[in-house]
């Protein structure tokens, strides 16, 4: 993430922080709680409505992914300006394991959840952001 992405990420999340509490790892990632077949199936029947002349793929959105010392951060990234542009949610560090990351040739993910929950957020990252990948990977224990 270059500097001015960053610089406009922690302004945003300054305001939200506690005492003592500091950012330890800022990147872009894009989020999917939407399934392999659930997207398959969109691309079908978008296929057959269009009389097979095009199919859609949905595609995560850009996200801005800060996590602290206890919590990690999600913000929708302004696709045209460097700017986060909304703050869509905070999920305590808390209890959170993480599945085995799954590495491909443009990008690398792993799927986040509470030990209490079954439904998970798949975090892919970029293949610039294999250094944050790791240290966000080294906080979060792997899930059983």
């Amino acid at each position: 993430m270059n500097g001015k992405r960053r610089r406009l990420l922690l302004a945003a999340i300054d305001p939200m922080l506690e005492t003592g509490e500091r950012v330890e790892v800022a990147t872009i990632v894009n989020l999917s709680t939407v399934s392999v077949r659930r997207t398959a199936a969109f691309a079908a029947a978008s296929a057959l409505v269009s009389g097979g002349a095009m199919a859609v793929i949905p595609v995560p959105a850009p996200m801005y992914l800060a996590m602290t010392d206890r919590r990690i951060f999600v913000f929708r990234a302004n696709p045209t300006f460097a700017r986060p542009e909304e703050h869509l949610m905070t999920i305590p560090l808390a209890g959170l394991v993480r599945s085995e990351i799954k590495e491909r040739v443009l990008n690398s993910s792993f799927v986040v959840s509470s030990q209490e929950d079954e439904q998970g957020l798949k975090i892919i990252f970029p293949l610039i952001a294999r250094k944050e990948r790791n240290a966000i990977a080294a906080v979060l224990p792997l899930g059983g």
